[in-house]
C-alpha cells in the first residue's frame, strides 16, 4: 500500500549525500563495483517493507537460506510497514546509515535517492538485454530507469482495484457498475441489502490519493496530467481536477457508512470490514487481494470480485488506465558490500522465489516474467496482474510522482475534501501554492 511523506524526504536525502560525500568529514569509504564477484563474507543490511503478518516471513526465510548456503555472511533484515518504512528510511538516510539494500516506490521518491547519489548504478548488470535483467519486464525495469541508467531491482508489479463481495452484490440485485454513476447508484441497495456500501478508511491520507489518482487519470488528458507531476510545467488548472475531486465527495457521501469520519478510520479497518463480510466493497490494491480472502475469512475466494474503479461519463482522460506501479529495492551507492547485495537480490528474484511470493499467502505479484501463473496465484491475483499487463498505461501513485511539496498538499486535499472542509477549488488553490514553492 501506498504511503506519503509526512517531511519531505528530499531534505533528508541531500543531507546525507553531503554527508556521505565527506563534505562533513573524512572521505567516505568508496563503494564495492557492483560488477565485481562478490566476496561471500561479512554482514549485509536490508531495509523491507514486509514488516508484519503474512509478509514477514518471506524476506526471513529468503535470509535463512541464504546464509546456509554461504555460512560466512550474515543478513540483517530491518523489517518494516507500508506506513513506518518512510519514517524508518528518512532517519536512516539523514544519519547516513542507509542499509545496504533499501525498499524503494518509483517516481520521485525513488529519484531524490539517485540524485543524492545513494542509489547504485546498476545499468551493468539489470539493464534490458543482460541476463538479470531478461527476468523482467522491460517496463518494470523502466520504472527505475532515470537518464538512460537503471538503478532499481522491481519485486513485484501493482495496481488499484475494486474489490467486491459477489453474494452481497447478488442480495442487492445489482451488477458490476461500468460508469462511476452506476457505482454511485449501486450504494443505496447495497446498504438496504445490510451492507456497508464501500469501506474506507483515511486516517493515514493515501487511500484518498488512490482515489484520486485514479479519478484524474480518467479526467485529465494525459499529456496535462504529465506536466503537471513536474512543478516546473505544472498549472493544475485542468476542469478535470474538480470534476474528480466532486466525484470523490460523492462517493464518501453515498457510499461510506463513516461518511467525513472516515478520516479517522484505518484502512486496515476498512480492509477488515469487507474479508468480515460487512461490506459490500472496497478499493485494494492487487497486494491485498489475498489478505482479505485469508483462511478464516468471512469472504470465500470465490465470492470476490475486482474490477477496475469505473470511468466516469464524459471522462476526457484515459479510460484505460490504471493506477500501479512497480515496487522495489535500491543498492546503496555507498555500500561496500554493493556486489554481495547484488548476488543477493539475484537470489531473491530468482524464478523459485518469485513464485513463492505470487503464491498465497504473500500474494505479491513477482516482476519476474513467468512468476504469475494460474497454477501459482490465486485467480483474482491472476485476474489483476493480467489487467494491468493489458492497461493502456500505468499512472504511478499520486504521493510518489510529484515532489514532496505537491503531495503533501494533494494529502492534506484528500483529508479536506472528506471533511467538508475545503471545496475542490480551495484545494486545488493551495496545490497550486505548493508547486509554487517547490519551484
Amino acid at each position: 500500500m501506498r504511503t506519503t511523506r509526512t517531511l519531505p524526504i528530499a531534505a533528508a536525502v541531500t543531507a546525507a549525500a553531503i554527508a556521505l560525500a565527506g563534505c562533513a568529514g573524512p572521505p567516505a569509504q568508496p563503494a564495492a563495483d557492483v560488477t565485481a564477484e562478490p566476496v561471500f563474507e561479512g554482514k549485509l543490511t536490508l531495509l523491507t517493507k514486509f514488516g508484519g503478518e503474512p509478509l514477514q516471513t518471506y524476506f526471513e526465510d529468503l535470509a535463512a537460506e541464504y546464509e546456509s548456503e554461504h555460512p560466512d555472511v550474515t543478513v540483517e533484515l530491518i523489517q518494516e510497514t507500508d506506513q513506518s518504512v518512510k519514517d524508518k528510511t528518512k532517519t536512516l538516510t539523514a544519519s547516513g546509515a542507509l542499509p545496504d539494500i533499501y525498499f524503494t516506490w518509483t517516481g520521485d521518491w525513488a529519484q531524490n535517492f539517485i540524485d543524492g547519489g545513494l542509489a547504485a548504478d546498476l545499468s551493468e548488470v539489470i539493464r534490458p538485454g543482460t541476463e538479470w535483467g531478461d527476468r523482467f519486464g522491460e517496463a518494470s525495469l523502466s520504472a527505475f530507469e532515470s537518464d538512460g541508467k537503471y538503478y532499481g531491482i522491481p519485486l513485484y508489479n501493482n495496481g488499484k482495484f475494486m474489490g467486491y463481495n459477489k453474494a452481497a452484490f447478488a442480495a442487492a440485485g445489482v451488477e458490476v457498475p461500468t460508469s462511476f454513476d452506476e457505482l454511485i447508484d449501486a450504494c443505496g441497495p447495497l446498504r438496504d441489502a445490510g451492507y456497508e456500501p464501500i469501506a474506507f478508511g483515511n486516517k493515514d491520507g493515501w487511500p484518498a490519493l488512490h482515489y484520486m489518482q485514479q479519478l484524474f487519470a480518467y479526467n485529465v488528458p494525459d499529456d496535462v496530467l504529465q506536466a503537471d507531476f513536474d512543478p516546473a510545467t505544472a498549472e493544475w488548472s485542468d476542469p478535470g481536477y474538480v470534476a474528480s475531486l466532486e466525484q470523490l465527495q460523492t462517493l464518501v457521501t453515498e457510499c461510506t457508512d463513516t461518511g467525513k469520519g472516515t478520516n479517522g478510520v484505518l484502512y486496515t479497518t476498512a480492509q477488515e470490514a469487507l474479508a468480515g463480510g460487512r461490506a459490500a466493497m472496497y478499493y485494494q490494491e492487487v497486494l491485498e487481494f489475498d489478505t482479505v480472502t485469508v483462511e478464516g475469512a468471512a469472504l470465500t475466494d470465490d465470492d470476490f470480485g475486482i474490477f477496475p474503479l469505473p470511468v466516469p461519463d464524459g471522462a476526457a482522460g484515459d479510460p484505460g488506465a490504471i493506477e500501479g506501479a512497480p515496487e522495489g529495492y535500491l543498492i546503496n551507492a555507498k555500500s561496500p558490500q554493493a556486489a554481495l547485495a547484488v548476488d543477493f537480490m539475484k537470489f531473491v528474484t530468482e524464478s523459485e522465489n518469485a513464485t513463492t511470493l505470487s503464491a498465497s499467502p504473500y500474494g505479491n505479484p513477482s516482476a519476474v516474467i513467468g512468476a504469475v501463473t494460474q497454477q501459482t496465484s490465486s485467480r483474482a491475483v491472476f485476474e489483476g496482474i493480467t489487467a494491468v499487463n493489458e492497461a493502456s498505461q500505468l499512472v504511478g501513485w499520486l504521493d510518489t510522482v510529484t515532489v514532496p511539496e505537491v503531495a503533501d498538499a494533494w494529502l492534506a486535499g484528500g483529508e479536506a475534501i472528506i471533511s467538508g472542509s475545503s471545496s475542490a477549488e480551495e484545494v486545488l488553490e493551495s496545490v497550486r501554492a505548493a508547486n509554487d514553492s517547490a519551484q
